[in-house]
């Protein structure tokens, strides 16, 4: 039976949010060879990756107490482009975060805009949080232009205190909160 999508929220005109599947390790396991997209997203040169370790268990926590979402973004036709997760979950203060790695030769088609649409709807209006942070490093022109494009502000920059490939790179800090989401 084919699943009628035509009501499902998870999904706009562009992307699908899903549940992250063991099948989606032998793709994301290639992602961690893009050293320079895996500098931007963590802050760190990672170490080789193993074959053999299994992200399912990491990329993939939906318990309500985790604090954080794991998804994987496909195409509207099944198409596998990148992971995706709400974390940093502060129901106190109503503050949350989004990660996210879209996969090298899906890069620049609006994939990663349209999945944290999907993502800041959710967090703002379904679990009645209040102010979306996010941090990019210094030269990561992609992510603080999709930021920008979504409607987050700069909020400051942290001066020299990330340490990567000989030198020292700031961290630029992002925000948006529910209200400047809404009026958009």
């Amino acid at each position: 039976m084919k699943i009628d999508y035509s009501s499902y929220y998870w999904q706009n005109e562009i992307v699908r949010l899903r549940p992250w599947r063991s099948s989606d390790n032998e793709l994301h396991y290639f992602d961690h060879y893009d050293s320079e997209a895996r500098r931007k997203l963590q802050y760190v040169l990672e170490l080789p990756p193993v074959r053999e370790t299994d992200n399912v268990g990491e990329c993939s926590i939906y318990e309500p107490n985790s604090g954080r979402y794991g998804f994987a973004i496909e195409t509207l036709d099944g198409k596998y482009v990148g992971v995706f997760n709400l974390n940093g979950i502060n129901e106190r203060n109503g503050t949350f975060s989004i990660g996210m790695q879209i996969t090298r030769n899906e890069r620049g088609k609006g994939y990663g805009t349209a999945a944290m649409r999907i993502l800041l709807d959710y967090a703002f209006n379904e679990r009645r949080l209040n102010k979306f942070n996010v941090s990019v490093i210094d030269g990561n022109i992609a992510s603080a232009t999709m930021l920008k494009k979504l409607g987050c502000k700069q909020e400051g920059v942290r001066r020299q205190v990330i340490y990567m490939n000989g030198k020292y790179h700031d961290e630029i800090f992002y925000g948006m909160l529910k209200s400047e989401f809404i009026g958009k």
